[in-house]
């Protein structure tokens, strides 16, 4: 059944634009279909489609349902900028797995510059894959996609976060393996986590070392070197593994 992020007054959900057109246009589904929306209290119901005008959908709620989705941490990604859609893959999977949100980062190593003037678009776009994705995998939330920062930017950003990492394939390098195991460890349920992970090429000494200097752990993933878009879907795994699996 398909599902739908969309705004509700008690019982009833109004859905429009782009999601308006993907149920009459696409899906050409007609009164009395059944679809499940989401609100922005992150509560899912099962509802029936009750009218549909020129421009939206109003579907009425047959059941709220229960149930527990989301991460019980709140993970940001934070990737230095790759070349190609290496960050729509990043944004698209990390989705899946449970991100909370991704911040790109301008890192010394970036290739690609990012253009303010022309870079709305892209902004558009990413925050779009991230909805795709979250509804295809049954989030109760959309993961944010924000703008571009660079380094001063992001350590600024992260003075809010409870664990900060910061992933170094030197530490992976010389064997280290068990600083991630032990952040999480040390978190409760409700607590974030932001992690840090470089462009092509990663991220320079002189970034990391600032970044140490500002709260942040270096860590490695396990003993294999990951590529720039590999890396934050295994964080995320072992993420969803000790908080989901070991419970």
């Amino acid at each position: 059944m398909q599902r739908y992020f969309a705004k509700n007054e008690e019982d009833i959900f109004f859905i429009q634009e782009d999601d308006y057109h993907h149920i009459v246009r696409v899906m050409r589904m007609d009164i009395g279909d059944e679809i499940y929306c989401v609100n922005n209290n992150q509560q899912v119901a099962r509802c029936t489609i009750a009218n549909i005008s020129e421009n939206e959908v109003t579907a009425k709620v047959v059941q709220w349902l229960e149930g527990e989705i989301e991460l019980p941490v709140s993970v940001s990604i934070v990737s230095g900028m790759p070349k190609g859609d290496k960050l729509e893959w990043i944004i698209q999977k990390g989705t899946e797995l449970g991100a909370y949100k991704f911040i790109p980062f301008i890192a010394a190593r970036s290739v690609v510059k990012w253009d303010e003037k022309k870079g709305g678009k892209k902004l558009v776009r990413w925050n779009k894959i991230a909805k795709e994705a979250a509804e295809q995998s049954h989030r109760t939330m959309i993961p944010e996609v924000s703008t571009p920062i660079n380094i001063k930017e992001l350590i600024k950003l992260s003075e809010g976060y409870d664990i900060k990492l910061v992933a170094y394939e030197e530490e992976a390098k010389h064997g280290e393996s068990s600083m991630l195991a032990k952040n999480l460890q040390s978190m409760t349920k409700g607590q974030s986590i932001m992690a840090v992970f470089g462009p092509e090429g990663g991220l320079n000494e002189s970034e990391v070392m600032l970044l140490k200097e500002h709260g942040f752990v270096p860590c490695g993933l396990g003993p294999r070197i990951l590529r720039t878009e590999t890396a934050p879907l295994y964080l995320l795994s072992a993420v969803s593994y000790h908080f989901e699996l070991m419970e």
